[in-house]
């Protein structure tokens, strides 16, 4: 099993910038893809940002540009660094993650399904 606790959700002013960060414990590996999810009220989950062992890395359009993702393997913790921000990205931020085990590498998705394990959420709330 693989516990996602995420932390540094706030409310912040338009433009201004927040750091998500999302910490793994349990059952994890080298090999992985790693992802940050939203949903706003009313509306489907979405995928922001994601990254894969190799280094490969995805975001959806309209965050490219502002929106940063990466990984500690040290301290097996996900960042997603958030700049410029506008009131639409207002909503509930998680984590997700998938671990492999079978000597093979995955390449990066925004697919939730593409996830095992999830993160309890961290509420964004940018203001005009």
């Amino acid at each position: 099993q693989v516990q996602l606790v995420e932390s540094g959700g706030g409310s912040v002013q338009s433009g201004g910038s927040l750091r998500l960060s999302c910490k793994a414990s349990g059952y994890t590996s080298g090999s992985y893809r790693l992802g940050w999810f939203r949903q706003a009220p009313g509306q489907e989950r979405e995928g922001v940002a994601a990254m894969d062992s190799r280094g490969g890395k995805g975001y959806a359009y309209s965050v490219q540009g502002r929106f940063t993702i990466s990984h500690d393997d040290d301290k097996n913790t996900l960042y997603l660094q958030m700049n410029s921000l506008k009131p639409e990205d207002t909503a509930m931020y998680y984590c997700a993650a998938k671990y492999y085990f079978d000597g093979y590498s995955y390449t990066q998705s925004l697919q939730s399904n593409a996830y095992a394990y999830w993160g309890q959420g961290t509420q964004v709330t940018v203001s005009s």
